[in-house]
């Protein structure tokens, strides 16, 4: 099936109380945010009735971004490895300045 991303382009303010709930379902709360759902009937009778509120566009299918979520999950893990060793003379660094900027005064 394919994806839909949805974003809300206008304000609640002023829609009925049957679009402000389908606003809700949809996961929609603040203009600019954007949520993505699988394309059903369901989704598609929400979007009917805020559709002046919404901005719709259709993603890529998930087989594609299976790829990219192993890459990801492997980039994480060497920054994080990587991060430590870097991290650690930077503090001990800041550490000292701050001792120095102390004797001073």
């Amino acid at each position: 099936m394919a994806t839909l991303k949805i974003t809300q382009v206008r304000s609640r303010i002023g829609a009925t109380a049957q679009q402000r709930k389908n606003l809700d379902a949809l996961g929609l709360k603040k203009i600019g945010r954007s949520v993505e759902h699988t394309d059903s009937v369901i989704i598609k009778g929400m979007l009917e009735r805020v559709k002046h509120l919404v901005k719709v566009e259709e993603v890529a299918a998930a087989k594609a971004a299976a790829p990219k979520a192993e890459e990801a999950a492997v980039k994480p893990a060497a920054k994080k490895a990587a991060a430590p060793k870097a991290a650690k003379p930077a503090a001990a660094a800041k550490k000292v300045s701050k001792t120095t900027k102390k004797e001073e005064e």
